[in-house]
């Protein structure tokens, strides 16, 4: 079979409509290898579910063959192999790059045998060979102590997306062929999974995708009628209302249904290439110059097939196949149950396996000829092993966005706005591999010096109104924070970089996500195929702090605690408290690979502390003591330990101390700041954990520690479990305290202002020098005035409002 290579759209219109011509009318040995290489994917399905012994069915079916513990999904797998195959066949006549991924996660048997039939399983895992006893261990590790799990994993090579959780297949998708102009994602959707509020936001990425750079997303929503217990909406709707729903999204919708063989072969081939054709006509038009710049109506198909396709029509007299009955194992009392035992070895037997395989168990020549060659096997393909194509960024020096720091507190700034300096620059010298996540924020994060050098991407019609936003940008936003997160995800996945930037408490929309790229990552790090891929960059701002409009609703430092709690291999949290420790932070996070960093910073003008060199060392310790800060001489332990992490808390701890500096000051104070959160564990405990010897450096063996923290208080008793008289950590943050208030106030509500962290430091102190007593009287005198003065004046008192190290100076 000649392969005519057309992915890079130099092939005439003529060329291709000839190649789709052909494309949609096999001919009876091409009909009869879709056939088979199915069969076999369908047994090689059954098998996983089911078997533990005799994979060839080389004897009657035995109780001792069965698995004790059935698991797997049966439902959707026959339909997801039968799209697998005829896809194989269009690259192989056409040499398109493409990756495949699989709402319905579950289908997952299906996706592992379409893997093992083209012989990339076996080249990843020598163990499970083309043979009959590589067959039986590719059954017996299904579902199984010690084997795969049940869904498109990371273990399952071509795979960027598991899944498991539903929602999220068009976001990946969509996010994998954002610069990638060769590239062909197929989506394919389950009806259950379309019930999701994800999926149903996630139709919008045509509203996004440019034809000239980016490649194309092929959605194929398989309509099977059921979910794990019943109907679903879009398979009962009519079929007419379905159709225009999805061109109310923009879509150029085909259609097919069926279940009659050889004719649903037929059907779908010739459905397949005439959506491939819409898409190289869309692309071959927008790259050859000819595009007037509206937005595409890109194909996508309908496909409705019975749930359970091919499966047992009845058991026991009740209907399965095109129920819900389907959905999972449909015979799930095979031991012990001879009927349905001898039930379960004619739906096995009605694949004729021995037409499939060899004598020595290996899939015959008529199944391998389906797939195509090496690396466009999409179980094979580098676009979903990443790491194997990521580029690192050219990226500009961070020292050059600087901020000049002659004293601690003399200024201060808006720090993101100096990493929208610094992404600016990254996406100039990364055209192709750099872009912004931003749910309609960008401006509002202080990010938008990257409108300098790109609009925001745009595919709908604009108006004279409209502002940096069009055909040509890379700059990406919409209002949903699953869009954002799964767009960046598929971006990282498939090699490339950038970063997801959203208010605080609005990260929270998308936490499960994040959760479930860190599993990825976790998982990946454990298998030597999978190449390391650019991290996945979190910036959280408009914090919880400072949200002094908007009020409680946006006032939640909650996906701190989500991060925190996956593993040291993946999980990174930073709180740089000025703008130069956020841009020495934001380097290292952009040269990272397989880690989920989350950064957390305010976006409202903030005083800065640090240089640029200061700021260099203080990110490489994670940690350390600001002696400028305290009145601690370093000859002996100090009386207490003031510590921080996070800006306004930082600027509240850095207040506290010249509190007690300026009103006892024979009182030794000590302030420590945290920029790298995962500094506080032990070693043991996560990789960047500093040692038992900087940890007494910092924090001493048993000198009382009052703790000023971002988010919520347990996340520092949880990091520091296990160190010295770890009790002695007192720790005020976030508290669930907020309305629509002053910024000192919120700290007032969440009993963590600088009054609140004297009174501590008195009550805590090792010795206390004469005048404490009367501190804390003056600091509740303060807290009252304070209460008074924001209802009276709408406005922090000014001592507050405008403090500054220089205002103690000079006292």
């Amino acid at each position: 079979m000649t392969v005519t290579a057309v992915s890079d759209n130099r092939a005439t219109a003529l060329d291709l409509q000839e190649l789709v011509r052909r494309l949609a009318a096999p001919d009876d040995a091409e009909v009869a290898g879709l056939d088979a290489w199915w069969r076999a994917n369908n047994y090689l399905t059954v098998g996983q579910i089911y078997l533990q012994g005799n994979p060839l069915l080389r004897e009657p079916l035995r109780n001792e063959h069965i698995k004790p513990r059935l698991l797997g999904h049966w439902g959707t797998s026959p339909g997801l192999s039968f799209i697998y195959a005829h896809v194989s066949r269009l690259i192989k006549r056409t040499g398109q790059q493409s990756i495949y991924l699989a709402g319905p996660g579950h289908g997952g048997p299906a996706l592992v045998a379409a893997g093992y039939l083209e012989g990339t399983y076996s080249e990843v895992y020598p163990k499970v060979s083309l043979d009959e006893s590589g067959l039986l261990r590719l059954f017996r590790q299904f579902s199984s102590p010690g084997g795969i799990p049940s869904h498109v994993s990371v273990t399952t090579p071509g795979s960027i997306h598991e899944g498991g959780e539903l929602g999220y297949v068009l976001v990946h998708a969509f996010g994998a062929v954002m610069d990638n102009p060769d590239l062909l994602a197929i989506a394919v959707v389950g009806d259950g999974e379309a019930e999701t509020g994800p999926l149903e936001g996630s139709w919008k990425g045509v509203s996004f995708i440019n034809p000239e750079h980016d490649g194309a997303v092929l959605p194929i929503l398989h309509l099977n009628g059921a979910k794990i217990a019943g109907p679903t909406v879009l398979a009962r709707k009519d079929p007419a209302e379905v159709r225009r729903l999805f061109e109310g999204h923009g879509y150029d919708v085909l259609e097919i249904e069926g279940e009659d063989l050889p004719g649903m072969h037929h059907r779908f081939a010739a459905t397949l290439a005439e959506a491939w054709g819409r898409i190289k006509t869309i692309q071959g038009t927008a790259r050859g110059g000819q595009w007037d710049g509206s937005r595409p109506r890109w194909p996508m198909i309908i496909m409705r097939t019975p749930k359970g396709w091919t499966g047992p029509d009845k058991i026991d007299g009740i209907t399965v196949t095109g129920t819900w009955r389907s959905h999972q194992v449909p015979l799930s009392g095979v031991k012990g149950n001879e009927d349905h035992l001898r039930e379960l070895e004619k739906w096995l037997r009605s694949y004729r396996p021995e037409e499939l395989f060899d004598a020595t168990g290996a899939p015959v020549a008529l199944i391998r000829d389906v797939a195509p060659a090496g690396d466009l096997r999409m179980s094979a393909s580098p676009h979903a092993n990443g790491g194997l194509l990521t580029r690192d960024l050219d990226m500009p020096d961070f020292r050059d966005y600087a901020i000049e720091v002659k004293k601690p507190a003399e200024g201060r700034a808006e720090s993101t706005r100096k990493l929208g300096e610094m992404m600016r620059d990254l996406y100039t010298r990364n055209p192709d591999r750099f872009r912004l996540f931003c749910p309609d924020e960008t401006n509002s994060n202080r990010l938008g010096a990257v409108f300098e050098v790109s609009d925001r991407a745009f595919m709908e019609g604009v108006n004279d109104d409209d502002v940096k936003i069009g055909r040509t940008g890379r700059v990406m936003e919409v209002l949903s924070e699953h869009n954002c997160h799964g767009w960046l995800e598929g971006y990282n996945l498939t090699g490339r970089h950038g970063m997801f930037a959203t208010y605080e408490a609005f990260a929270m929309v998308s936490a499960s996500q994040t959760v479930q790229h860190g599993k990825w990552l976790q998982e990946a790090s454990h298998l030597p195929w999978r190449a390391k891929v650019p991290s996945l960059n979190i910036l959280l701002t408009s914090t919880a702090w400072r949200n002094d409009h908007n009020g409680f609703s946006h006032q939640g430092p909650g996906l701190i605690q989500v991060v925190l709690n996956q593993r040291g291999t993946v999980a990174r949290v930073y709180l740089p408290p000025d703008a130069n420790t956020l841009l020495s932070v934001a380097d290292h996070c952009f040269r990272s690979r397989s880690y989920v960093n989350l950064i957390v910073i305010d976006k409202q003008p903030q005083l800065q502390w640090l240089t640029m060199d200061q700021a260099i060392e203080h990110c490489a310790r994670g940690a350390g003591i600001w002696d400028w800060a305290g009145n601690d001489d370093g000859a002996g332990d100090p009386d207490i330990v003031l510590a921080c992490a996070g800006d306004v808390v930082t600027m509240e701890t850095v207040a506290a101390a010249q509190i007690l500096k300026e009103r006892l000051p024979k009182l030794r104070v000590r302030v420590v700041n945290v920029v790298d959160l995962m500094a506080l564990p032990r070693p043991k405990d996560h990789p960047h954990g500093m040692s038992e010897t900087m940890f007494r450096e910092l924090f001493t063996d048993d000198v009382d520690v009052v703790f000023s923290f971002h988010g919520y208080p347990g996340a520092i008793h949880q990091l520091v479990h296990g160190r010295p008289d770890a009790d002695r950590f007192r720790v005020r943050g976030f508290i669930e305290e907020g309305t629509t208030t002053t910024p000192f106030d919120m700290t007032v509500r969440n009993r963590a202002s600088r009054y609140h962290l004297v009174m501590d430091a008195i009550n805590n102190a090792k010795r206390l020098p004469a005048g404490a007593t009367e501190l804390k009287t003056w600091c509740e005198s303060q807290l009252a005035k304070h209460e008074q003065y924001v209802v009276d004046h709408l406005e922090d008192m000014p001592e507050v409002r405008d403090w500054s190290l220089g205002d103690w100076a000079e006292r």
